[in-house]
């Protein structure tokens, strides 16, 4: 460390080079963030597909399996393994190897489109595929905001949170209240508070990169902060899907 350090103080052409060469790793680093991150939500969407197709017929009725996966008690397990697998990997990411770590967090993709495929019951195919390539439209220039900006979003993070917190309390009142003027605020509201993850959550895995990692820290952190990032996108399309979705 303190020859790194020493190298990285000389004056010149030395730390001009040494400055590239953190750019550079910074990139790279990103890029892989990126890359998991989209080929985690390709996994969803075949996986929502392919289960869709196997659950609802041709006539639109279900199947025995679509009745299995969204009338049984079975339904339970589709919706709450995938919250399960990410408290996991959440609370374990620090002791697993970088590659039990990605192929934890491509079952994960995997679970999330089992459990999302029900979506294709409620949209038409067409407004979904609308309304993704906006939500991807939407997410790049959020998180390309959060990667360029020079303006410190850390503070905006307690506030986000707690919004969270509040849109989750008030979707599980609305369970059982139905308005649906509570619905379109939860939607709003949610519409802008992922927005605003995405942006600070880009920033904070920007930052959490550093040069003199080993592969196996630096694998963890890519595929935490793709899970991070997979999961804003994800919540930022359902809230969206809310307001450009076509109903069946």
């Amino acid at each position: 460390m303190s020859e790194l350090r020493n190298y990285q103080s000389r004056p010149g052409q030395s730390g001009a080079q040494s400055a590239t060469m953190i750019d550079e790793g910074l990139r790279a680093y990103m890029l892989k963030v990126y890359n998991l991150m989209a080929l985690g939500l390709t996994i969803t969407g075949i996986a929502a597909f392919v289960t869709a197709q196997m659950a609802i017929g041709s006539d639109g009725q279900l199947t025995a399996f679509g009745q299995a996966i969204y009338l049984s008690p079975l339904k339970w397990l589709v919706m709450l393994a995938p919250v399960g697998l990410v408290f996991f990997m959440s609370f374990k990411i620090h002791s697993m190897s970088v590659s039990a770590a990605q192929t934890t967090f491509w079952v994960y993709a995997g679970l999330m489109g089992l459990s999302l495929s029900s979506i294709f019951m409620v949209y038409t195919g067409a407004s979904i595929v609308q309304t993704f390539f906006v939500t991807a439209a939407s997410f790049g220039a959020l998180s390309l905001y959060g990667y360029t900006t020079k303006r410190d979003l850390s503070g905006m993070g307690s506030f986000l949170i707690m919004g969270l917190f509040g849109v989750i309390i008030a979707s599980l009142v609305n369970i059982f209240l139905a308005s649906s003027a509570l619905e379109f605020a939860i939607s709003v509201i949610g519409v802008l508070l992922f927005a605003g993850l995405t942006a600070y959550d880009t920033q904070n895995i920007k930052e959490s990169y550093y040069e003199a990692d080993g592969s196996d820290v630096a694998g963890r952190k890519a595929i935490m902060g793709a899970l991070q990032l997979y999961l804003d996108f994800i919540n930022l399309f359902l809230f969206m899907l809310r307001f450009l979705g076509n109903r069946e």
